[in-house]
Formats: C-alpha cells, sequence, structure tokens
C-alpha cells in the first residue's frame, strides 16, 4: 500500500504552491485509496474552492460533515463556500450548526475540568 502520509504531504505541498489542479488529483488518489481520509477531504475542499469550483467544494464538505459529525470545521466550510455563492440562508444555517458543536465542545470542557477538579 502506498505511504498515505507522504501522499498527503505532497497534496498539501501542491496546494500551499498554488498548483491547485494537481493537489485536486493528489487529494483524489488518496481518497481512492482511504476515502475516509478526513484530513485529504478537508484539503480537497479548499483545492475545489481555491480553483473556483464551488459546487465540488460543498459536496466535499459536506463529505466532511458526514465523516467528523461532531466537528464544526465542515459546517464552517460549508458556510464559507455558500456565503461564496451567495446563498445567505444556507449560510447561515451550517454557520449556526458549527457555533452549536462549538459550544458543546466548550461545555464538555468546562464539564471535565470541574471534575478533575473535584
Amino acid at each position: 500500500m502506498a505511504d498515505l502520509q507522504a501522499m498527503y504531504d505532497q497534496a498539501y505541498d501542491l496546494l500551499c504552491d498554488g498548483n491547485t489542479d494537481e493537489a485536486i488529483a493528489a487529494y483524489q488518489a488518496i481518497l481512492a485509496l482511504n476515502p475516509d481520509h478526513t484530513e485529504a477531504v478537508h484539503d480537497l475542499a479548499h483545492a475545489y474552492a481555491d480553483g473556483g469550483n464551488l459546487d465540488d467544494a460543498i459536496t466535499t464538505a459536506r463529505r466532511l460533515t458526514e465523516l467528523t459529525p461532531d466537528d464544526p470545521l465542515g459546517f464552517t466550510l460549508l458556510s464559507r463556500f455558500y456565503q461564496q455563492k451567495d446563498m445567505v440562508p444556507e449560510a447561515e444555517a451550517e454557520a449556526a450548526k458549527a457555533r452549536m458543536l462549538d459550544w458543546k465542545r466548550q461545555l464538555l470542557e468546562k464539564k471535565a475540568a470541574k471534575s478533575q477538579a473535584s
């Protein structure tokens, strides 16, 4: 099996260097080997958006929310991409989901800190 970390590092470098099309192909190759590679899904959404393909960016960010439903990041990405398409109600709905998840995380952290202090 290919070294996914090395593939990911290369894809990330391509994205950071502005080689969007090559980065997209590299992330797709990673996801062909491991469809649940959340970092690759996240970065692929960014690559699509950077390349101006907001529909694919939204589809990919939606996949991220399926893989990590308790993480606000995917919902934040969706909100951003919807904003870029002037889809304000959708953007606001996804932003609200992200805020709710972050509040839940904060409450759990406070509860854990109280438990440790007791």
